[in-house]
């Protein structure tokens, strides 16, 4: 059963169409990320499912039943934003019975509650204590408590790792996804972060100016991009044009730089026959090296331009013929240094395949 449907959703703001025409089922228990860049429509169908916003077409169903008038304190939701939205004035304890107050729920009863939440989000002595004596991830951590505290049907996060620095999102996230698989509450995460959302799905819901582009496991949409944004926007790739020679059990490419190249059918989905297409190949799997490849892995070679280093690994750009084209590498022993010629490693089995 589908815990959150939207069915044909419009949402239109005078003339612009911020959402277009969206349908999509969110299934129960699962942790599902609106992924994409700013303005792609993620918050405002986010905003639609919490009832912030009323949907200008189409209906939005909560656990089988329509809800689109059924006003935000009736949906049974925990809403986690940006900014947390603690309330400066009140105690952690205060914030996170805020919800019950408006439930029929006994003060004893109010007490374990906030005591279990605030367990879970492993804070259990800081009931007393007031947000500007809490650090940003605990911050974050007693927000996500006012959410589940309430026992909520679905749980709503608007970018809620954003405010935080890189090595606390990283530890936050996890955490977010343990607390997340030990309620088994339906999650609808809003992200235009790519590791986030790589890191924490069960499903990855793809968005560009309005539209989903691709709904999939995190391998899925990664690995098998439907087209040329989500190739572009869900990590680093090289899209070369080619033309399809042969369309069975293998996709055949012929391409510019790598030659007669076989793609495995079920990386190429949406290719339904020869003609112009697109050769994807992820920058990490794109491998430089000293030597010719082994039988079985194009080689072609190449001059490395600009060096990238990022510490473990490092990025490079590098010219093949008349390409121009990026890898991302380990660092085994030293990095290949600018001007260097080198061996491009592709394995045919690695690649994706477009529609031209």
């Amino acid at each position: 059963m589908s815990a959150v449907t939207l069915k044909n959703i419009v949402k239109r703001f005078g003339t612009f169409t911020a959402v277009h025409r969206t349908t999509l089922e969110i299934p129960e228990a699962a942790f599902v990320t609106l992924l994409g860049p700013s303005g792609c429509g993620k918050t405002t169908n986010l905003r639609m499912i919490a009832g912030l916003l009323d949907p200008t077409e189409g209906e939005i169903l909560i656990n089988g039943k329509r809800v689109n008038d059924v006003p935000i304190h009736k949906r049974n939701l925990g809403l986690v934003f940006q900014n947390y939205a603690l309330f400066p004035h009140k105690t952690v304890a205060e914030n996170v019975a805020f919800g019950l107050k408006y439930r029929d729920v006994s003060k004893a009863q109010i007490a374990g509650k906030v005591r279990d939440a605030l367990d879970l989000v492993q804070l259990p002595h800081v009931g007393e204590r007031y947000p500007k004596e809490l650090s940003g991830g605990q911050q974050q951590r007693i927000a996500l408590a006012r959410a589940i505290v309430i026992e909520p049907d679905v749980l709503l996060l608007d970018e809620p790792l954003s405010a935080l620095d890189a090595n606390l999102r990283e530890d936050m996230r996890v955490e977010l996804k343990r607390i997340q698989e030990r309620i088994g509450v339906t999650t609808v995460f809003v992200t235009h972060d790519q590791s986030e959302a790589l890191a924490m799905s069960d499903l990855i819901v793809v968005m560009s100016e309005g539209r989903v582009e691709q709904v999939g496991r995190p391998e899925e949409v990664y690995n098998t991009p439907a087209s040329e944004f989500v190739a572009n926007f869900l990590g680093a790739s090289n899209i070369l044009a080619a033309e399809c020679v042969e369309h069975g059990k293998a996709v055949v490419l012929d391409e510019a730089t790598f030659g007669r190249v076989a793609v495995p059918a079920a990386r190429a989905p949406n290719l339904t026959g020869t003609g112009k297409a697109k050769l994807v190949v992820r920058a990490e799997k794109l491998l430089l090296a000293r030597d010719p490849a082994p039988e079985g892995v194009i080689s072609v070679p190449a001059i490395v331009g600009t060096v990238d280093y990022q510490g473990q690994a490092v990025r490079y750009f590098v010219r093949a013929g008349e390409a121009q084209l990026q890898a991302i590498n380990m660092i085994d022993e030293r990095p290949f240094a600018a001007g260097e010629a080198v061996h491009l490693h592709l394995r045919p089995q690695d690649c994706a395949a477009l529609p031209g």
